[in-house]
């Protein structure tokens, strides 16, 4: 016989991915806070950006804290928000009857479009990891006591006065010897037709470079601002009805303040992301 107090599992799941969305939200807007500095301020060649990407990589332990409190959190979130995708039912659509329409309340709409972004967010995740944390991932290696960092960069014409004000030293295939701790690397991916490699005296300068690299390919800006809109609807519009979930905000003016103040970090973030997104390579660094 079951234990009429016993918690229900449903309910335990369902508040482990609440909370776990919670990392999310938080993650998204240092992260998108700290892109922005690549492109807000103009004329400092991204330095808050550099800075900032510094400071997070002398955290000690930074490996662990980064799958302890993201990878996991936001792994757990995302399978048990791909189980619950395939049960939602929706109610914001028109039907022929056979089911609940409800489109006049806007709060239906969001859950609609909360499942919506739920897919973006998802496959959007996949690729930016692999994009960012494999594919474009700055290479390292020791010269004595100092760190340097290698990123590949298509040739353009402000690369190169860009990279003299950062530090960064600019090479083309010709000029790597088999002596080059870079020599190895580009024996299994040699560089392609008008690529070089910019060698940057720190991870913060080099992502930089990677940042600028990216949004100057208009696909990319595209892919992007599509997943930084999805990212913050989902995230900011799953942050009100977290305070709902736990019992923060359980009067109706509180939600109402809380929605208000929702849709405002919302924006701003989205602002932060947006702002990283068009204005790292095309406005702020493209000389």
């Amino acid at each position: 016989m079951s234990d009429p107090t016993a918690i229900p599992a449903p309910f335990l799941w369902r508040r482990l991915h609440s909370l776990t969305g919670l990392f999310f939200v938080l993650y998204l807007f240092e992260h998108l806070l700290i892109n922005s500095q690549a492109a807000l301020w103009i004329g400092e060649d991204g330095t808050g950006f550099v800075e900032a990407v510094n400071a997070i990589h002398r955290i000690p332990f930074l490996p662990f804290i980064e799958v302890g409190l993201l990878g996991v959190p936001i792994a757990l979130h995302t399978f048990l928000g791909v189980r619950y995708l395939f049960t939602a039912q929706q109610n914001s659509s028109s039907t022929d009857g056979s089911k609940p329409s409800l489109p006049n309340y806007s709060r239906n709409h969001a859950y609609t479009w909360q499942r919506y972004t739920s897919w973006i967010l998802l496959f959007g995740l996949i690729f930016h990891v692999i994009h960012m944390r494999f594919v474009e991932y700055p290479a390292s290696t020791k010269e004595g006591s100092e760190h340097l960092y290698m990123i590949r960069a298509q040739e353009d014409l402000g690369l190169r006065a860009l990279s003299k004000r950062l530090g960064v030293e600019i090479l083309e295939s010709n000029q790597i010897t088999e002596s080059s701790p870079w020599f190895s690397a580009l024996q299994n991916k040699p560089l392609g037709q008008g690529e070089v490699i910019a060698i940057a005296p720190s991870f913060g300068t080099a992502d930089l470079l990677v940042v600028r690299e990216t949004f100057k390919m208009p696909i990319m800006l595209a892919i992007y601002t599509l997943f930084v809109g999805a990212a913050c609807f989902h995230g900011f519009n799953g942050l009100w009805t977290f305070m709902i979930s736990w019992g923060i905000n359980l009067t109706q003016p509180s939600q109402k303040y809380m929605l208000v103040f929702s849709h405002f970090l919302m924006l701003l973030v989205a602002f932060f992301g947006l702002a990283a997104i068009w204005g790292t390579y095309w406005i702020n660094l493209k000389q």
